[in-house]
């Protein structure tokens, strides 16, 4: 169940795609993405202060995997998911007709969207209510069964443990039409490039850099 909102106005604007504003450019209000850019970084450290206090046994690369693990696109959605957030999200009508109330990036977007418009609506302490029960159960999941144990997240926690530093990932290319393109990203340790990958998605580019990356500098995943 969603929060209650003291300004409804914010929630609306949460659950508002562009799409549909888009298509009823007469109505008033914005579209959820300035919140969305806001409950991004709040969830970032609503999470990140729950796994400090939770795990106090865990080096910090790690608790940077689970974090990592805990607010990527596809966990947001799931959580969006329990709540029922696609039955409300306003979208215009062919983002529906397209599936939209189903796809993961907006339903993880919606998501993030309400945790901005609950945080302006009350505080801090309303947003760890409405979150924590959320992640307390998936950061169970995640640990017990290792699923922050993917080749970007094992080096971003070697990087950080044995150089102090933190790797980033840039795209090279992305060719192709919009429905078939192949992304190549390289991995950087500072400004050395220390491997590539390619494939589907930037999220599979990356990945398969963070794989070459480890093979070269000989850590086991």
């Amino acid at each position: 169940m969603l929060p209650s909102f003291a300004n409804s106005a914010l929630l609306t604007r949460a659950l508002t795609h562009r799409s549909y504003l888009n298509e009823h450019p007469d109505l008033p209000g914005e579209d959820n993405e300035r919140l969305e850019f806001l409950g991004d970084a709040v969830l970032d450290f609503v999470a990140a202060e729950y796994l400090f206090r939770q795990y106090p046994e865990f080096a910090e690369g790690r608790l940077t995997s689970i974090r990592a693990a805990l607010v990527r696109m596809e966990t947001l959605s799931e959580y969006a998911n329990r709540l029922d957030m696609g039955s409300l999200l306003r979208l215009g009508k062919g983002e529906a007709e397209t599936g939209g109330r189903a796809r993961q990036s907006l339903l993880a977007d919606a998501f993030e969207a309400v945790v901005g418009a609950l945080y302006l609506d009350q505080n801090m302490e309303a947003v760890k209510i409405f979150v924590e029960p959320l992640l307390a159960a998936e950061a169970d999941r995640i640990v017990s069964e290792e699923r922050d144990r993917d080749a970007k997240s094992i080096l971003q926690e070697w990087c950080q443990a044995h150089r102090n530093a933190t790797p980033h990932y840039r795209t090279i290319s992305a060719v192709g039409p919009d429905h078939a393109k192949w992304f190549t990203v390289e991995v950087f340790l500072g400004n050395e490039s220390i491997g590539s990958g390619e494939g589907t998605s930037k999220q599979l580019a990356a990945q398969a850099a963070a794989a070459e990356a480890l093979k070269k500098l000989e850590v086991g995943i």
